[in-house]
């Protein structure tokens, strides 16, 4: 199942959060204090891998805890939208009859006495199974049903932040007491770190209570069969002392294998050892690499790989292995680390979400992914202090919230220094959805080896084609090549395409690409280069309200694809709602991420690749 969206209510700072889209890696962006945490710790509790108990006294925002906290039962605080996918829908179908497909989106809300309400945002899968002659159709227990198997396949949430980094120097007396609730004196440690105390311990597969014993010197346990007076140890204490030791040392021998060849396959940033060690009343860990070979403790190397091997192990054990159905909730992620191994960790994210989404929060600008801006949501705090997200990244620039947006504008700032520096080959496109539509056709070809770029190649909107010269005369560069403009062929296209070929680039013409060069047809857009395959399902999600007619069997593919659509829009007086553009190609990115060469037909390839040579001259 994938999350496509979530929503917020009623929980601690945040009233209404409002929806918040979701990719395969999202990013919550805003100052502290914000509510950042707070909107994953309430998506966290829909389903935790482990922990996340629903906390009515503390999870209520304090302003409504007074009328709310006696009809809990009614007050929902988190609801969720997935698409099924392949695997679960098969599942589902086969457990319960019901006729759905890798495309069916359910609903999954949670209440605060911590029942689940499941709806169908457009229609409820029907019955497939046949009735017995004479029996009538039971809709209740199917739904029932229905419900069960779709909660059964509702992914974990597996939730991390800062303050659950492990400690090193692990006094086993006082772990056990944190373990079972107790406290130490003089001593605070979080509950957060207690947590991750208690996953490692599940990794060795050892408690702590059973280290200590397995490593009892032999001449306390005769003091303790002496009644504490100081006795010789007979030899059999000391042949099971010596049994028990070689035990613990076996398995922790055996755990430190398995953490260094998992943990090097999951993080390819480096070649670590890692070594669990017992010694009398202590328990350490210690690192080495391939380049610094002497052992030292966690504690003393970086606080950035002290995140990482924490985040591991909470990873590792509470989404019990089951890595391709559980969702990452990552607060804060990395501030620890060095500014460009932050950057680094916005591309092992990537990696990372191939089979995990990622949703986290930050305030830094270098763990902001600027090749995937779209992916980011901006978190502020409304005129009566409750936590708001958006994906319009203007939301927060007004003299409330100007510093909650700040993050993503720095972190532009810096791609652009980035571009100007490295020499990306750069592409000016007229707006988002065509950065969209292809950045997704680039991965694609990538992938498939049906192309290898030199250099990376950057896609900037321009904001229209109004805003080619100034976003060109930002990118020109130390070099003497302008950089590459592609434009619609529609009216203001044509328009831009003489104003540039008679100025700025009267000496660089071929620079200028139009749309219609690929696909021969005349006013087209870059939704023309798309197949109407991978347009489909979010073109019929505009038109949702019409009965009596599809736009696909009006659909004419020798003419320009957006025309159309507004045309049909304006048929049936539907007013289809602002951004649809940008969402239609978020649509499309998404659903070519997962297709291979033989889903896309020749003339599709093959206008593509004559595209992207176009960009490589």
């Amino acid at each position: 199942m994938k999350l496509l969206k979530y929503q917020v209510e009623n929980f601690r700072s945040v009233e209404n959060s409002g929806w918040i889209d979701c990719d395969d890696v999202t990013t919550l962006v805003g100052i502290n204090e914000s509510g950042k945490s707070n909107l994953l710790l309430a998506l966290w509790k829909l389903n935790p891998a482990r922990k996340g108990a629903i906390d009515i006294l503390h999870d209520l925002p304090v302003s409504k805890l007074s009328t709310l906290r006696k009809d809990a039962g009614n007050v929902k605080f988190i609801s969720a939208e997935f698409m099924l996918g392949e695997e679960s829908a098969k599942t589902i179908a086969e457990s319960t009859g019901a006729n759905c497909n890798s495309e069916t989106i359910v609903r999954v809300s949670r209440y605060y006495d911590g029942l689940y309400l499941v709806e169908y945002p457009e229609e409820c899968p029907e019955s497939n199974s046949d009735v017995p002659e004479g029996e009538e159709f039971d809709k209740d227990a199917y739904e029932k049903n229905l419900k069960d198997a779709i909660l059964e396949e509702l992914p974990k949430f597996v939730y991390y932040s800062n303050y659950g980094n492990l400690s090193t120097k692990i006094y086993l007396p006082n772990v056990i007491k944190w373990l079972n609730g107790e406290t130490v004196s003089g001593i605070e440690v979080n509950e957060d770190q207690v947590r991750t105390l208690r996953v490692l311990f599940d990794f060795v597969k050892l408690d702590p209570k059973e280290i200590l014993e397995l490593g009892k010197d032999p001449k306390i346990v005769a003091m303790e069969r002496n009644n504490n007076r100081t006795t010789t140890p007979t030899a059999a204490e000391i042949t099971k002392a010596e049994n028990d030791k070689e035990e613990r040392s076996i398995l922790l021998q055996s755990a430190s294998v398995e953490l260094t060849k998992q943990f090097r396959d999951w993080w390819k940033q480096g070649e670590y050892k890692f070594r669990f060690d017992a010694d009398g009343d202590y328990f350490r860990i210690w690192v080495s690499d391939s380049i610094r070979t002497d052992e030292v403790g966690l504690e003393l190397r970086s606080t950035g790989l002290q995140w990482f091997i924490s985040f591991y192990l909470i990873f590792l054990v509470e989404s019990q292995e089951n890595h391709k159905n559980a969702i990452l909730l990552l607060d804060e992620a990395g501030l620890t680390l060095h500014p460009l191994a932050q950057k680094d960790l916005s591309r092992f994210f990537d990696n990372l979400s191939v089979n995990n989404q990622i949703i986290n929060t930050t305030h830094s600008p270098f763990i902001i992914d600027t090749t995937n801006i779209e992916r980011c949501r901006v978190v502020y705090m409304d005129e009566n202090g409750f936590t708001v997200a958006s994906s319009d990244l203007r939301q927060g620039a007004d003299s409330l919230n100007d510093k909650s947006i700040y993050a993503v504008h720095a972190a532009m700032g810096l791609s652009v220094s980035d571009i100007l520096l490295q020499g990306c080959q750069n592409i000016i496109v007229e707006g988002p959805s065509d950065q969209h539509y292809l950045n997704a056709i680039k991965s694609f070809l990538i992938k498939e080896k049906l192309l290898a770029p030199k250099q990376e190649m950057v896609f900037v909107p321009s904001g229209g084609v109004k805003g080619v010269p100034g976003v060109v005369s930002i990118l020109s560069g130390k070099t003497g090549n302008l950089p590459y403009v592609l434009v619609d062929s529609d009216t203001s296209g044509q328009d831009t395409v003489k104003k540039l070929s008679s100025g700025l680039y009267k000496d660089q013409k071929d620079r200028i690409i139009q749309v219609k060069d690929i696909t021969s047809i005349d006013n087209s857009e870059v939704e023309d280069i798309i197949p109407y395959s991978l347009l489909s399902r979010g073109i019929d999600r505009l038109f949702l309200t019409v009965e009596d007619e599809t736009f696909e069997n009006a659909y004419d593919s020798t003419l320009p694809l957006l025309p159309q659509i507004e045309a049909f829009a304006k048929k049936h007086s539907i007013e289809p709602k602002q951004g649809w553009k940008v969402e239609l190609a978020k649509s499309v990115k998404q659903l070519l991420k997962n297709k291979k060469i033989t889903d896309i037909d020749e003339i599709t390839k093959t206008k593509w690749v004559n595209l992207f040579k176009k960009f490589e001259k």
